[in-house]
């Protein structure tokens, strides 16, 4: 059973700390994570105390959160979708409650959030991308409430941490298509990333893991076994989330240096761009719709480097003029570019004459004063004006006067796709010379 169970608990917490690794602001990946989370722990105390309460509510609550992470695969221009995301929170807490208080067969209510939500994501599947992604969820839904059936029933299979091993292949493949889903989304590679990181995991397990094995057997003892399983989850922690942490190491180690600090955070930040980044020649199949999402993203990601160089739109011919005669065209370099490009595509937004708060200024103020400089009208109660110039404050307070949140962020979403589609002009009008260089990049 140990022998099982250890190797399914690694990968699981593994699992998890990759999805949050690649963007922890990303709903459908934490909800993911938060599924196969509580799965591994629940593993874990499976383990320590074969077929308890506390096991079996924790093999049921991956059900409520995978109904969370469908329901994050909905089209975000959904009337109806923070309405849904509450009623997801407001169920999910209600089911959590039944799951706690009922016996082991009435624990199966917590697959009744799952079927609503695969019911919801079924029902918009031509918006969803890949178009294969719910059938695949549904299939893999399936098995796992099948698995939870056999666990919580009187049912007799064998042995029950088989059954809960194959319950952690489904979760698996749960995040395994979390993850597709959330490359597809934002236009990134995959496959390297996915690799590497899975290759790292399985190393760490069989090199921890083995040890904490024979550990667990040789003492017997229930403290042991739940300090060898905190073990695995530190290691598989630093496998899955290396990147953040070796960043987290440098600010506490190298607090006197902040020279030394930034450079390696550039570093670390062009490391985990790298593999993510879709080959060169793929902006030019880009689809429409694709594209408009891309620039929306890169225009929320506009402060963020890390995440711009990772966008397929660093390969813009808008970029690559920029950058005519440089001797350097590394990531950063190309991010940094193309955060200019969206900065002069805003600025072409600005109507002529002196600032005004009229409607035909309504899509450059959304941008310019809260993308490119960064300003939250909301988030403080007098927030800091130190060092702006007198439009910004004017825009600023503003804002924070007469223009309700949900309409500023309509402004942004209604000026980003004027960005987008000047952009997409741009690119299919492109010199056909442009064209051929990157096919061959």
């Amino acid at each position: 059973m140990l022998a099982l169970a250890v190797p399914v608990f690694a990968l699981s917490w593994w699992a998890a700390c990759y999805l949050i690794g690649r963007d922890p602001a990303r709903g459908a990946l934490a909800r993911a994570a938060a599924a196969v989370t509580a799965y591994a722990i629940g593993v874990a105390a499976w383990a320590v105390w074969p077929d308890s309460r506390l096991a079996q509510i924790l093999l049921c609550v991956p059900a409520l959160f995978w109904a969370g992470a469908a329901v994050a695969l909905l089209p975000r221009n959904l009337p109806e979708r923070r309405q849904i995301d509450v009623g997801w929170l407001v169920l999910s807490a209600f089911f959590l409650a039944m799951v706690v208080a009922l016996p082991s067969a009435g624990r199966l209510v917590a697959l009744a959030p799952l079927v609503g939500g695969l019911v919801l994501i079924w029902r918009f599947r031509d918006q969803v991308q890949p178009h294969m992604l719910p059938a695949a969820l549904a299939v893999v839904a399936g098995l796992y409430a099948l698995g939870l059936v056999v666990l919580l029933l009187p049912i007799d299979l064998g042995s029950p941490m088989l059954v809960i091993a194959a319950i952690g292949v489904d979760l698996m493949m749960l995040a395994f298509l979390m993850a597709v889903a959330d490359a597809l989304d934002v236009g990134e590679r995959l496959r390297p990333d996915l690799i590497r990181s899975i290759t790292a995991a399985v190393v760490a397990t069989v090199a921890v893991g083995l040890p904490a094995i024979f550990t667990i057997r040789a003492a017997d003892s229930a403290v042991v076994t739940l300090l060898q399983f905190v073990l695995v989850g530190l290691v598989m922690t630093g496998v899955g989330l290396s990147g953040r942490l070796r960043r987290l190491l440098d600010r506490l180690g190298l607090r006197g240096d902040d020279r030394l600090r930034q450079d390696r955070g550039a570093l670390l930040l062009l490391a985990e761009a790298l593999p993510r980044h879709r080959q060169r020649h793929r902006l030019i199949a880009t689809r429409q719709e694709d594209f408009l999402r891309f620039t929306r993203q890169a225009l929320d990601n506009y402060r963020h480097l890390g995440r711009l160089m990772r966008s397929p739109l660093t390969d813009l011919p808008a970029v690559d003029k920029r950058l005519a005669g440089a001797t350097v065209e590394q990531a950063p370099v190309r991010a940094l570019e193309l955060r200019a490009v969206l900065a002069e595509s805003i600025d072409r937004l600005r109507p002529a004459g002196a600032f005004a708060t009229s409607d035909e200024w309504r899509h450059y103020n959304a941008l310019h004063f809260c993308v490119v400089l960064g300003l939250n009208p909301y988030g403080r109660r007098r927030p800091k004006t130190d060092g702006l110039d007198r439009e910004a404050r004017q825009a600023l307070d503003w804002m924070r006067r007469y223009v309700p949140r949900r309409t500023l962020r309509r402004w942004q979403a209604e000026g980003a796709s004027i960005v987008a589609r000047r952009l997409w002009d741009e690119l299919t009008n492109a010199d056909p010379r442009w064209l051929t260089r990157a096919r061959a990049s």
